[in-house]
């Protein structure tokens, strides 16, 4: 040992071990890419044009809280995350970030993300970001995640925020049609977590979490997300009525949306219990439920884009 390392050791003064990828792993980046990708398509989709630099500024900051909530999400977590398969290779309980460092660490991206929004973007924008991470953080987590079977219905309102944030970046204003956008991932959560935890199941019994397979049984979950997929296909359809997409976005959707109920309707009548076939089905619909909502938004970017393209020639 260095001078220098047992002096500080003497001091109780430690230097963290952590690495910039248990920093990264921090931010939860698949959560955060669904988030900056739909915020980036209600930027986009809003009406008229947006200075690139403040649209890359906005879109960054947007990933940086997305990033800062997961953040904090992991500090509060560490206690049920070490519980689960899941989970239990996070940088808190793993042991390699230490709770305070990812506190700190959440708490100093939040104001920076928020800031830089506010100042440099517009403060609805920022107040809607900043409500994101409070809600995610506080409601979701502290609160709706260990004491309700509707934690995902209630809490999915974090998660479908985004693309409301970006179309008030570029608007500085909440349109219809950014509800819109966030009722289609609001609605899509339920399901798209309810069949996560069905396979995961055990995970969520260990650790305490009242998830609605473990509450409601398998049984009712499955019959639940059937009618959250009923529900959904024809809201994904909306940009479309609304006006502000295609008739080829609702051809598109609308296949998209069937998809949905397929998947959601082979998990409510197989009843292959013995052969472990129901698992299958559950996995099937959550990887189609990431699909789904990448590719829903994918086609309403796209979509938008040659709309504009299309205008422009005949202009």
């Amino acid at each position: 040992m260095s001078a220098r390392e047992s002096g500080l050791k003497d001091t109780g003064i430690q230097i963290s071990e952590a690495t910039v990828s248990d920093f990264f792993a921090l931010l939860k980046p698949r959560v955060m890419a669904l988030a900056v990708f739909t915020a980036f398509v209600g930027l986009m989709v809003a009406p008229g044009a947006m200075n690139p630099v403040i649209a890359v500024i906005a879109i960054g900051a947007i990933a940086v809280g997305a990033g800062a909530a997961g953040a904090l999400n992991m500090w509060y977590d560490a206690d049920i995350d070490a519980l689960m398969s899941r989970t239990s290779k996070r940088p808190v309980p793993s042991g390699r970030v230490t709770p305070g460092e990812a506190l700190g660490f959440g708490m100093v991206l939040s104001v920076l993300s928020i800031m830089t929004l506010g100042v440099l973007v517009g403060w609805l924008a920022a107040s809607l970001l900043a409500f994101t991470i409070f809600f995610y953080v506080v409601i979701y987590t502290m609160w709706l995640k260990r004491s309700t079977p509707q934690n995902i219905v209630i809490g999915g309102a974090a998660g479908a925020l985004p693309p409301v944030i970006g179309w008030a970046a570029a608007t500085g204003a909440v349109g219809v049609e950014s509800l819109v956008l966030f009722l289609i991932i609001f609605l899509w959560t339920p399901p798209h977590f309810w069949a996560l935890a069905l396979f995961k199941i055990g995970d969520y019994a260990a650790a305490g979490i009242p998830m609605m397979p473990n509450v409601a049984g398998q049984v009712s979950t499955r019959k639940q997300i059937f009618v959250y997929s009923l529900i959904l296909a024809p809201i994904g359809v909306l940009p479309w009525a609304f006006g502000f997409a295609s008739g080829l976005y609702g051809i598109v959707s609308a296949a998209l949306g069937a998809g949905f109920i397929w998947h959601a309707w082979k998990l409510l009548v197989d009843k292959r219990w013995a052969e472990g076939w129901e698992m299958k089905r559950a996995k099937a619909l959550f990887a189609y439920s990431i699909f789904y909502l990448f590719a829903i938004f994918a086609v309403l970017l796209a979509d938008t884009v040659a709309m504009r393209v299309v205008m422009s020639a005949g202009n």
